[in-house]
C-alpha cells in the first residue's frame, strides 16, 4: 500500500509538474482536434514518451529504494544493523530481583559476525550478561535462564524489560526492536525491520543485473540462458501461429455466415473466458506431457482471442463500403479481399498482440509440464530454491521479450496497414 501510494505521488507530482511546463510551450488541444474516423485511435492518442521515462525511472527508483540498492540515492528506512542491548529483570526462586544485560550484534544475512564480548567486570548478581548475535529481518530466542544463577530452578521467571513488564506471549518494544516471551517464558529478540524488504522477498536490482551476467556466461542447471529463451520463444511462436491460422478463418466465417455464427458462437464464448491454465490437467491427459502438449495449450490460449477479432473486424466492415464495391461490379471473393480482409486487418493485428502477451504469461504454465528446457522452467526451478533474483530475472526477460515482439507487431501493422485510423 506503501509503495503504491508513493508510485501514485509521482505520478501526480510528474503530470502537474510536466504540464505547468509544457504548458508554456504549447498550445492546448481539445476534443474537438480529434481528426480520426475512432475517437481513442491510436493514430489519435499516441504515447508520450517524457510520462513512459519517468514512470520506468520511479519504478526504478522505487525499486532500489526499498531494497537499499547502491543504484539509488534515496532509500527507506532499512533494517537496524550494528549494536544493542536491553536490560531484563529477572525474579529467582527465592523471589529476588536481579538485572541483567542482553547485549546483542545484529548483522546482514550471509555476514559473518560474532556475539558481542562481554564486560570484563563480574556481577555481584544472580542475573548474568548475555551475548546474542542475530541477523537482520530474523528473530533469535535468549535463554538468560541457562547463564542466571539458580535460573534452572523451579520459579525462576522474567518479570520486565527495560523496565516494563512482560508475561508469557507478550512484548515489549526496546530501542532498535522487540522483545518477547514464548509461552514457555524464553525471550525472543527480533530487530527492527524498517521499510526496505529482504532479499529473498526482493532483490536490489544490481542483484538481478550480477545473476543475469552470471547465468549468460555459466548458464543455469546446464543449459543456456539463450537455449532456455530459445525454447520458450519457439513454443509460443509455434501456438500463436497454429492459434492464428485456426482462429482467423474461424472468425470470418462467424463474420460472414450465420449458419457458422450460431454454431460456433456458443463454443467461443463458452471457452473464451476459461483460463488456459485451468485446461493444464486436460492437455496432460489428452496430448501428454512433452512437446504436443505445452504447443497445444499456447494453440488454445491463442485460438479464441484471434477468432473473436478476426469476428469484430468483419463485423465492423463499414457496410457503405461493401455497397459500393457492389456497384462497381465486384464479386464476392473481390469484396471479400479488397474490402472485407483489408478493413478488419486493424483488428485483427490489436488481437494478435494481446493473443501473444496471453501465450507469454502461458509459456510459465506450460513449461511446469515437465519442460527440460525453457524460461518457465529456469524460473519454476529457481523458485524451488528461494533464488528470487533469478525468478525476477526471467520474470523481466519474459517480459522485455514480449514487448519486443509487440513493438515488432506494432511496426508491422503500420506497414502492413497504413490506413488504419483513416476511415
Amino acid at each position: 500500500m506503501l509503495v503504491l501510494m508513493i508510485y501514485v505521488t509521482i505520478f501526480v507530482l510528474a503530470y502537474v509538474i510536466y504540464q505547468a511546463v509544457a504548458g508554456r510551450s504549447s498550445k492546448k488541444v481539445g476534443f474537438n482536434a480529434r481528426k480520426t474516423v475512432t475517437f481513442g485511435d491510436e493514430s489519435a492518442v499516441t504515447a508520450n514518451r517524457a510520462a513512459s521515462v519517468i514512470s520506468v525511472v520511479s519504478i526504478f527508483l522505487i525499486w532500489g529504494a526499498f531494497t537499499g540498492s547502491n543504484l539509488t540515492p534515496i532509500h527507506v528506512p532499512g533494517p537496524f544493523v550494528g549494536k544493542t542491548s536491553f536490560t531484563y529483570t529477572a525474579t529467582n526462586a527465592e523471589n529476588q530481583t536481579d538485572d541483567g544485560t542482553v547485549h546483542i550484534n545484529v548483522a546482514k544475512v550471509g555476514n559473518d559476525s560474532k556475539k558481542p564480548t562481554l564486560p570484563e567486570s563480574g556481577q555481584s548478581g544472580f542475573a548474568k550478561d548475555d551475548a546474542l548475535k542475530v541477523g537482520a529481518w530474523r528473530s533469535a530466542l535468549i535463554r538468560v535462564q541457562n547463564n542466571d544463577d539458580g535460573g534452572k530452578i523451579k520459579g525462576y521467571r522474567v518479570t520486565a524489560i527495560n523496565g516494563q513488564a512482560i508475561a508469557p506471549n507478550q512484548m515489549v518494544e526496546v530501542a532498535d526492536g522487540v522483545v518477547s516471551m514464548t509461552s514457555k517464558g524464553s525471550l525472543s529478540f527480533a530487530p527492527s525491520k524498517g521499510w526496505q524488504m529482504e532479499p529473498i522477498w526482493l532483490p536490489a536490482p544490481e542483484a538481478i543485473v550480477t545473476r543475469l551476467f552470471e547465468i549468460s556466461r555459466d548458464g543455469y542447471q546446464n543449459v543456456a540462458l539463450s537455449e532456455n529463451i530459445g525454447w520458450s520463444l519457439f513454443r509460443v511462436v509455434v501456438g500463436f501461429l497454429l492459434g492464428s491460422l485456426v482462429g482467423i478463418p474461424l472468425g470470418y466465417a462467424m463474420g460472414l455466415n450465420d449458419w457458422f455464427r450460431g454454431w460456433f458462437d456458443p463454443i467461443v464464448e463458452f471457452m473464451r473466458p476459461i483460463p488456459p491454465l485451468a485446461l493444464i490437467p486436460l492437455v496432460i491427459i489428452w496430448f501428454g506431457i512433452w512437446e504436443q502438449g505445452k504447443i497445444s495449450l499456447l494453440f488454445l490460449a491463442a485460438l479464441w482471442i484471434m477468432t473473436i477479432s478476426a469476428r469484430a473486424g468483419v463485423s465492423g466492415v463499414n457496410i457503405s463500403k461493401v455497397h459500393a464495391a457492389y456497384s462497381l461490379g465486384a464479386s464476392k471473393l473481390q469484396i471479400l479481399l479488397h474490402v472485407i480482409i483489408p478493413n478488419s486487418l486493424p483488428e485483427i493485428f490489436t488481437g494478435a498482440r494481446v493473443a501473444m502477451g496471453v501465450c507469454w504469461g502461458t509459456v510459465v504454465a506450460a513449461e511446469l509440464v515437465a519442460a527440460e528446457k525453457g524460461a518457465g522452467k529456469m524460473i519454476i526451478a529457481a523458485s524451488k530454491f528461494q533464488q528470487t533474483d533469478i525468478v525476477i530475472m526471467g520474470i523481466i526477460l519474459i517480459g522485455i521479450i514480449g514487448f519486443g515482439i509487440d513493438i515488432l507487431m506494432r511496426m508491422a501493422e503500420s506497414v502492413l496497414v497504413p490506413w488504419k485510423g483513416k476511415g
